[in-house]
């Protein structure tokens, strides 16, 4: 009888702690978000946006229109008053299309985009970019 209650035990013992064992968890997925900012760049000037990345990850920003049709800078970087300096590798001159110009990986904090002229302006062009983020 006793080699029975052990194997009973033990029995209850592995069922008990198979199911104290099992617990599942889920880990929070971030939701990209992507935010549309339109404007317009006058000859020699700068339009910024800010926008806020919650979640440390990829970061896509395009230069998806430009009206008239010509090469502008893009850039991002962290907000200081109006300007927006870029970060380390955070410019490019870019033709307006739909593949992202300038892409990285980013910590949570506010940044801002910005769309200048280059020189290659001869009237004010307006634009739209997207930043698409975590």
């Amino acid at each position: 009888m006793n080699k029975w209650l052990a194997a009973l035990a033990a029995a209850l013992c592995i069922v008990a702690c198979t199911k104290s064992s099992t617990s599942s968890s889920t880990t929070p997925t971030s939701t990209k978000t992507t935010d549309t900012f339109s404007g317009t760049v006058a000859v020699k000037g700068t339009d910024v946006h800010s926008f806020t990345v919650n979640s440390s990850g990829q970061v896509d920003v395009t230069l998806t229109a430009a009206n008239p049709a010509v090469t502008m800078g893009l850039s991002i970087g962290v907000p200081n008053g109006s300007a927006c300096p870029a970060i380390a590798g955070g410019s490019v001159v870019a033709n307006a299309g739909s593949t992202a110009q300038l892409s990285g990986i980013l910590s949570p904090a506010t940044y801002c985009v910005a769309a200048f002229d280059i020189g290659s302006q001869s009237q004010p062009v307006s634009y739209t970019v997207t930043v698409a983020h975590f």
